[in-house]
């Protein structure tokens, strides 16, 4: 999967947990293993554009770096599942038009 996780991004997710220290290496691989995770289940979401995917790319970043990843996947089950089925219906949808071409 593509490294869409940039600085600006790691920044963005330091100053939201509060972290002051010099971590950036171990969270962009945090984030960037979130960001693939999640685009795997949900589909291929862009996380400079689309709000809600980047909260869940910061929330399962947060349960990783608090080793409480196992804890994730239960609690934001919704959201995920809410992701995964817009992307679903978008591929429906465009498979529609072609068809009706």
């Amino acid at each position: 999967m593509a490294n869409t996780i940039t600085p600006q991004i790691v920044d963005e997710f330091m100053l939201r947990m509060h972290l002051d220290d010099n971590e950036d290496g171990n969270l962009q691989r945090i984030l960037e293993a979130s960001n693939d995770d999640l685009m795997r289940i949900c589909g291929n979401y862009d996380i400079e554009s689309y709000g809600v995917f980047k909260e869940l790319v910061f929330e399962r970043s947060r349960y990783a770096y608090n080793d409480a990843l196992e804890y994730f996947y239960t609690n934001f089950l919704i959201q995920i599942n809410n992701l995964a089925l817009t992307k679903a219906f978008e591929g429906i949808l465009l498979d529609g038009d072609a068809n009706e071409s």
